[in-house]
């Protein structure tokens, strides 16, 4: 009798953690890629910073296609009355305003990667961790161990240490003041992503619905689509739809490349989203916030040898106290996650000696 629960539990944790996987490659091809693929954009000649933060949700349309193949699935488990979308209003809004931010967030990183070797704003963006755990502790109430906090420190020290020597690895051409804008710019990011993700979480879990993975790919399509509005608005404000063509001509890697970077480009992104939203679908916020700094020094490595940027002895530092805190934070996450299977086992065991033990009648109600 009590076969078929525990059986329907372990399919349901098999295709958690599969999705999780899954998530985990997205989301590492878009931290990897993204940031090389813009920053190749602004290396050869490109220069629009919208253009290149709309690309970061303009691959929204590709959302279709698992929402479409989800579709096909309940269809042929629920007949002909399913429903193409499962967004209710309240949740549809939710999703629009924090796409609205994530479009901000877009232009925010786009400016510090025009500015930044990949190198630098990858180390910055590591900071993001420190952002994602505190407002998940505000916002969904995660709870922060001694080793948590010891990775949140250890990054943002990580951060400030590259803001000692902010002129060593300054592209030829860029004043101290673009610099340093890039930089702040990168930091805002880092901040208001750190923001995005735990208000994500908040969002499942304040939903009046049942939320499924079919409903979180709704949310992403929502959130790029209104990301994409927004710097839509930024684009006509700057002319950039007009000098695209002329842009392209001038392309140092030529015309048909430029395209071709830009279309990768917004597919790259796109997985990068998928992936993130996957991972808070699956686990937590605060687990995405990780695997993205835990990928960071990989994309730093990258650069440094496609685009041969320097590697001075700040970058060596932050580098290292970064994977000193990923390291504390694991750490902690195993430690913390065997004591609450021991818990739950403890749990459980309580429980079937409960209904193990019969009941014994009050003998204070019986008659003499």
């Amino acid at each position: 009798m009590h076969m078929e629960p525990n059986h329907e539990e372990k399919r349901n944790a098999s295709l958690n953690r599969a999705l999780l996987i899954l998530s985990c490659v997205l989301l590492s091809i878009g931290t990897c890629g993204g940031p090389l693929i813009m920053r190749l954009y602004f290396i050869h000649g490109g220069n629009r910073v919208w253009l290149s933060s709309w690309l970061e949700t303009g691959g929204w349309p590709i959302i279709f296609v698992p929402i479409a193949l989800a579709y096909y699935h309940r269809r042929t488990t629920e007949g002909p009355s399913t429903k193409l979308f499962l967004m209710k209003l309240p949740l549809f809004i939710a999703s629009a305003v924090i796409g609205l931010i994530t479009g901000l967030d877009d232009y925010l990183y786009a400016y510090g990667v025009a500015r930044l070797p990949v190198s630098t704003s990858a180390l910055i963006i590591a900071a993001q961790l420190a952002f994602t755990a505190l407002f998940a502790f505000l916002l969904v109430k995660q709870k922060f161990t001694s080793y948590s906090t010891n990775a949140v420190v250890l990054l943002t020290i990580g951060a400030a240490v590259l803001g000692l020597n902010t002129s060593a690895d300054r592209p030829k051409g860029e004043s101290d003041k673009e610099y340093i804008a890039g930089f702040l710019m990168t930091v805002a990011a880092a901040a208001l992503y750190g923001f995005v993700l735990p208000l994500v979480e908040l969002t499942y879990k304040k939903a009046k619905q049942t939320i499924t993975y079919a409903l979180v790919l709704e949310v992403q399509l929502v959130m790029c689509l209104f990301a994409t509005i927004f710097c839509t608005v930024g684009m006509l404000i700057n002319n950039d739809f007009k000098v695209i063509p002329r842009e392209a001509r001038n392309f140092e890697l030529g015309e048909g490349t430029y395209y071709v970077v830009l279309v990768l480009s917004a597919i790259v992104w796109q997985t990068f989203f998928l992936g993130a939203i996957g991972i808070i679908f699956c686990a937590s916020s605060l687990l995405s916030g990780i695997v993205i700094a835990v990928l960071l020094p990989i994309t730093e490595i990258l650069a440094v040898i496609f685009y041969h940027e320097k590697f001075q002895a700040e970058k060596g530092v932050a580098l290292a106290l970064s994977l000193w805190g990923f390291v504390s934070y694991f750490y902690g996450e195993i430690k913390y996650s065997k004591q609450r299977e021991n818990e739950k086992k403890k749990e459980k065991e309580i429980e079937i000696e409960k209904k193990d033990t019969p009941e014994t009648a009050d003998v204070s109600q019986l008659d003499p």
